[in-house]
């Protein structure tokens, strides 16, 4: 990282992530992000036209809002801003803040918005091609006899629909649900039930404490097209109890599972931006800095296992940059599951598994608990894929200028089987 030029974490803002329920949420994936981009944009030293660039992840793609990165920045005024989209599944937002980094080191850009998006509440809802191949041959039909007798021929099956956030949490490699590969990682590393639930408690129990002391600092209030305001994270359960989570059934491997929707993540709508620029960009427009980024990890594993994707970035990130577990101040590693989390824990104690999977020469350490995801994580706040990659970075940066330490790392595993990791430089010390 040495022979590029420094990369700053400027600021950042997101809203609050909204659980989806039974209908579609109140704002698509632009809303969203145009939210939060504006309020940030607004308390900065420059014209939002002083952007180079606009990136941004998603996963959700609307049909109405291709390459939402220029969606987003058009409606934010940035006409003359160039911008593109990113994809890399639940780690769509780091993708968005790397690709921006890299830019900005390359010495080819200055001062860039970054995040990512999703409104999984509005997955699209899809027919199959049979359906598509019948409304193909009724369009085509030219007169009313032939229309009619294309009308016969259709089948009530023909209206079938298939869910596309199931086949989006689904990998077509292995053919696993994400809980699946969650419930392989609790067989292979003895992960109880009892366990998955008590660190899911802990996380609503650190969620709540944050919402209740105004930890979450980033987060900006929406309003919808009827004046209802959303000022927090709506999934947050400060009732929650271990009795109530052992009453939850497994639902991704029924009847003999553990994985349960109390011990997941929850499907949710959200945005996350953040402002990154170069020291020119600093110096030019007067802006603050949060924090720097050191260094960025990709890694790939089996997809059946994919919760492991933070051990696998993580320590090759830590390795190049000469240091350990125990370096690091904080860290923020997106909860997908419990059982995930506490197989990563697990992994990196395992001489196993550190030989054969990580190449190393005996176990890499133990990290301490209570150095992650100290103000909760997504079993609580919810993981909107594409914008939870931005938002863990972002609260890092705001956790290590709270807590005057130097170093955090945010992490993510991410479905196909790879992990990406990012470690941050606290500039306020």
């Amino acid at each position: 990282m040495s022979d590029h030029r420094a990369v700053y974490i400027v600021d950042g803002a997101r809203t609050p992530f909204l659980k989806a329920r039974t209908h579609v949420g109140p704002f698509s994936s632009s809303d969203l992000a145009v939210a939060c981009a504006r309020n940030l944009l607004l308390r900065q030293n420059f014209d939002v036209n002083q952007l180079d660039e606009v990136i941004l992840g998603s996963t959700v793609v609307n049909a109405g809002e291709p390459n939402i990165a220029r969606v987003v920045g058009l409606r934010l005024g940035a006409k003359d801003v160039p911008a593109f989209s990113v994809q890399r599944n639940c780690a769509s937002g780091l993708q968005a803040l790397d690709s921006a980094a890299q830019l900005i080191q390359l010495n080819r850009h200055e001062l860039i918005l970054a995040g990512g998006t999703d409104d999984m509440s509005r997955s699209p809802i899809l027919f199959p091609h049979s359906m598509a191949n019948w409304l193909g041959d009724f369009n085509s039909a030219k007169t009313l006899t032939d229309k009619l007798k294309v009308i016969t021929h259709f089948r009530l099956r023909f209206l079938s629909p298939t869910f596309g956030l199931l086949k989006g949490l689904t990998d077509p490699y292995v053919g696993l649900s994400m809980g699946q590969t969650a419930e392989n990682l609790a067989y292979r590393f003895n992960i109880t039930r009892q366990e998955m639930d008590a660190f899911a408690l802990r996380s609503h129990e650190r969620s709540a404490y944050a919402q209740t002391h105004h930890l979450l600092s980033e987060i900006v209030p929406l309003y919808d097209d009827k004046g209802q305001c959303y000022d927090k994270d709506d999934g947050v359960r400060p009732d929650s109890t271990m009795e109530k989570l052992a009453k939850l059934k497994p639902f991704f491997d029924k009847p003999y599972g553990n994985v349960t929707a109390g011990n997941s993540s929850q499907i949710t709508d959200g945005a996350a931006v953040l402002i990154l620029a170069s020291e020119k960009a600093v110096k030019k427009y007067q802006l603050p800095v949060l924090a720097r980024i050191v260094d960025t990890q990709w890694a790939a594993l089996p997809p059946e296992i994919m919760g492991l994707g933070p051990v696998h970035a993580i320590t090759p990130l830590l390795m190049r940059n000469k240091m350990k577990l125990d370096d690091i101040n904080y860290y923020e590693i997106n909860e997908a599951f419990a059982a995930q989390m506490l197989a990563c824990y697990a992994a990196w104690q395992d001489k196993e598994y550190c030989t054969q999977a990580l190449g190393l020469q005996d176990v890499f350490g133990a990290i301490n608990p209570d150095t992650v995801n100290i103000d909760g994580g997504a079993i609580a706040l919810g993981h909107p894929i594409a914008a939870s990659g931005a938002r863990v970075v972002l609260h890092l940066a705001n956790i290590l200028k709270r807590e005057n330490a130097r170093y955090g790392i945010a992490s993510l595993c991410i479905g196909g089987g790879q992990g990406g990791a990012m470690l941050i430089e606290n500039m306020n010390r």
